[in-house]
């Protein structure tokens, strides 16, 4: 090997390197439900809530694999948890 080609493989590591947490970040990225989204849900993972000590409207997240296996999230607004604890 000469130095060319070695500069070469030293480069597309880095590269290759650098690239991975950028990927991971695109995994971990959650998209915000809007009515009509097409949901692609072979498995949910978790379910988590805002958490606040009164009754309304919180942010929510599912995260989930879909049909191919990927891990995806989807942000959703929801009613509280601790709604279903007050009479009416």
């Amino acid at each position: 090997m000469n130095l060319k080609n070695i500069a070469t493989a030293c480069l597309m590591t880095a590269l290759s390197a650098g690239a991975l947490p950028a990927m991971a970040q695109d995994k971990s990225a959650s998209k915000t439900y809007a009515y009509g989204t097409h949901l692609d849900i072979e498995k949910v993972l978790s379910l988590t809530e805002d958490s606040g000590q009164t009754c309304g409207l919180v942010n929510a997240q599912i995260t989930y694999l879909d049909s191919m296996g990927e891990q995806r999230a989807l942000t959703y607004l929801k009613q509280a948890a601790n709604c279903n604890n007050e009479g009416g």
